[in-house]
């Protein structure tokens, strides 16, 4: 009688263990919205530290755009070159082997000379100036440069406004001779740091540490928040507050690519992307604030330039206006050149 009750026992534990396990089977498959099949991958490739406002950004929108097409939409984020170098994103995008890309303006002038704009000193006096023309007529008529190239933009993000800094403390513009700047590929970022005096060496953001590490170069031009993710305080001991220009990234994808999508995918991608780009811009400024006083905790010497070093150094620097503005289109900078007193 008791091996009769063992093996009955037996039956039925084993009944509820298959039950149980068929049961969890189906709820994992119910569970489960999208196959990998129907899943829709986009690849975003950037070369900035995470902890860089638009290293934020690109994972607030992964996570985003995740949660509002139900896991249907994946962003996979691939920040410091860890995927492309400066020198290889646009190729990348152009094959479509990233979706997305968010290169600093300079890098486009290679094949858009009219991106130069951007590059211009002294051009901006603040956030809300940039962000009026970043979202304004000149904005979009230098998207629609690329779209022969079947590159589409999507909005703009803030790095914010350059600072320098150095192996000695640069004031003066007799501060600059002898040194080797680090620059991105621009023209005009060449021939603002030689009209200074300065030596020039162009190359991707991820050698830029090890090329100041070593001496390779003696300064370069960075926001603080590039400044401080990527540590560069800890081999650049001098950094003066200049303002002297102002970095903005390009989002940018291939049209074929995102024509291709559901219009209901798009819409959701779109409208996310216009609120993580108000979001970024505020934590642009934010970490900008936030980092010049982390800075004083580095060991970092920090020198503010004086309203007439300021001068001097515009007025070295204007005829670069003379040379670019025929490039870049007076058409398109004309009116914002004209109301900057400045010049």
């Amino acid at each position: 009688m008791d091996q009769k009750f063992k093996f009955f026992f037996a039956v039925i534990l084993l009944s509820c263990l298959l039950i149980s396990i068929v049961g969890c089977a189906n709820r994992a498959k119910d569970l489960e919205q999208i196959s990998e099949d129907d899943r829709i991958i986009l690849r975003f490739s950037h070369v900035v530290a995470e902890a860089s406002p638009k290293g934020k950004a690109a994972k607030l929108f992964a996570q985003l755009v995740q949660e509002r097409t139900n896991g249907k939409v994946e962003v996979q984020v691939y920040p410091n070159s860890t995927l492309y170098k400066d020198g290889e994103e646009i190729k990348a995008l152009l094959d479509n082997n990233v979706q997305i890309i968010a290169p600093a303006t300079a890098k486009l002038t290679e094949m858009y000379p009219q991106w130069q704009v951007f590059d211009l000193p002294f051009l901006f006096d603040n956030y809300n100036q940039a962000h009026q023309v970043m979202d304004g007529e000149l904005g979009q008529r230098l998207f629609e440069i690329m779209e022969k190239d079947n590159i589409m933009g999507l909005a703009m993000w803030d790095s914010g406004f350059k600072q320098i800094s150095a192996v000695h403390s640069i004031k003066e513009v007799e501060d600059f001779y002898g040194l080797t700047f680090r620059t991105m590929p621009s023209p005009v970022l060449k021939r603002q740091f030689e009209l200074l005096g300065a030596n020039i060496k162009e190359l991707p953001f991820s050698e830029v540490y090890s090329a100041l590490q070593t001496k390779v170069v003696d300064a370069s031009e960075n926001p603080l928040s590039n400044f401080y993710s990527k540590k560069f305080y800890r081999v650049q001991p001098y950094l003066t507050m200049s303002n002297h220009g102002y970095m903005a990234y390009t989002v940018l994808t291939n049209a074929s690519f995102w024509n291709s999508l559901p219009d209901e995918i798009r819409t959701i991608l779109e409208e996310t992307l216009k609120e993580v780009t108000l979001w970024e811009r505020e934590e642009a400024q934010k970490q900008n604030a936030e980092v010049e006083k982390l800075l004083e905790e580095t060991g970092t010497t920090i020198y503010y330039l004086t309203d007439d070093q300021k001068e001097e150094w515009k007025r070295v620097l204007r005829p670069i206006y003379e040379m670019y503005i025929d490039e870049t289109s007076k058409e398109l900078i004309g009116e914002l050149v004209d109301n900057n007193s400045d010049w």
